[in-house]
């Protein structure tokens, strides 16, 4: 496989570390985003670094269009057109809706759903001139099954699906194919840090393989559609969820 410039949203996080690793073991370029307020990503690189793994970060507030058009801006001037897009970055606000705040329902939708849209726009161009580009869009199970007290994290991640099917028709005939990936609940540390009792009772035996999937399985996954062998799929939306939730 040739090496190509991937850029991943919130990959400092869990799932996006994992995708760090993967995609640096198929020979690509990495770079990556980070939240501004992160204090970190100087610590981060250099772990990163004597790993073997040479990445570059930039701060970006993924919520706002223009710092985003200006991140992908220096992006390209300092590193190169970026190939493959991983849309990645997300947070979650959680409370029933009688509960939920307006502040918290948009700040959820802002970084889950209109990031999308941010980071994507400023790239299309360069992966339409080479007529070659892959953009893959982190959503959950959670936005075709509904969980409780996600309203807008549910709703956030339904929508992203829907972009990816509209951009999907659009740039078909242009080399480049857009995909969902909608994992289900990973060994993160979001996850993990659930009580044990409400894991064990309430989350595994939901699941029919009875574990937490890994981060590396969704990583995987992520190399693989970003991979020449995955050109006829676009505007799909893969379950990886251990078959909590099956189409």
């Amino acid at each position: 496989m040739p090496q190509r410039i991937v850029l991943i949203t919130g990959g400092m996080g869990g799932l996006g570390e994992a995708m760090v690793a993967r995609f640096h073991q198929a020979n690509h370029r990495i770079v990556v985003t980070a939240s501004p307020a992160n204090r970190d990503i100087s610590d981060w690189l250099d772990k990163h670094r004597r790993m073997g793994m040479d990445i570059a970060a930039y701060p970006a507030d993924v919520s706002d269009y223009d710092n985003c058009l200006a991140c992908v801006q220096r992006i390209q001037a300092e590193v190169g057109t970026v190939d493959i897009l991983v849309n990645n970055a997300g947070i979650t606000k959680d409370a029933s809706v009688r509960k939920m705040t307006h502040a918290d329902w948009d700040r959820v939708l802002r970084t889950d759903l209109d990031s999308v849209f941010n980071m994507t726009k400023p790239v299309l161009e360069g992966m339409l001139a080479k007529r070659w580009g892959r953009i893959i869009n982190i959503s959950s199970v959670n936005g075709q099954r509904g969980q409780f007290g996600q309203a807008n994290y549910a709703a956030a991640k339904a929508g992203i699906h829907g972009f990816t099917m509209s951009l999907a028709l659009e740039m078909a005939t242009h080399g480049v194919t857009v995909n969902t990936i909608s994992p289900g609940y990973l060994a993160t540390r979001m996850v993990t840090s659930m009580p044990p009792n409400v894991l064990e009772t309430k989350v595994l035996p939901l699941i029919p393989l009875r574990r937490l999937g890994r981060p590396e399985e969704v990583a995987a996954l992520a190399v693989f559609i970003a991979s020449d062998d995955a050109a006829y799929i676009t505007g799909a939306n893969l379950a990886i969820n251990g078959g909590l939730h099956m189409h």
